[in-house]
């Protein structure tokens, strides 16, 4: 299992963080970026010189082309996750993950979709969310 990005309500947030760990905590599921958002996207290069060494006096010319880019909405670079810590804790399962975008749209999310009485931890206070009438009724269903 790798660490990967999940995007919440619109777009605006994201939380990182393994896909099983995530929706052990929520009841809509959630899928990685990854997973239906990789593209190959088709660019133009512009005509342009090329010096084959600093100080070249005659560089050579490079004629326009198309160029082929995979574009990976969930990829991160290196192993650090962006964003801000946030840990959820529910009776005797405690998991961290880290948030992109506002906290008050992350917290909204949580509220309408954890099941159980669940404990948010931000970077800067600690939440008790109840579980939502609507979250406990889709989880009876399953």
């Amino acid at each position: 299992m790798t660490i990967q990005k999940h995007t919440i309500q619109d777009g605006a947030a994201a939380i990182y963080g393994e896909t099983a760990n995530i929706n052990y905590f929520v009841v809509e599921q959630l899928t990685p970026d990854s997973e239906s958002g990789v593209t190959n996207v088709q660019q133009s290069v512009r005509t342009h010189t090329r010096r084959r060494f600093p100080g070249d006096t005659t560089p050579s010319n490079v004629p326009g082309h198309p160029r082929n880019v995979l574009v990976d909405p969930g990829r991160r670079n290196g192993s650090a996750t962006p964003g801000q810590q946030m840990i959820l804790v529910a009776g005797e399962e405690r998991r961290q993950f880290t948030y992109t975008g506002p906290w008050l749209q992350v917290h909204s999310w949580l509220v309408g979709n954890v099941p159980r009485q669940t404990v948010a931890y931000s970077a800067s206070a600690r939440y008790d969310i109840a579980p939502a009438e609507a979250a406990e009724q889709l989880a009876k269903k399953r």
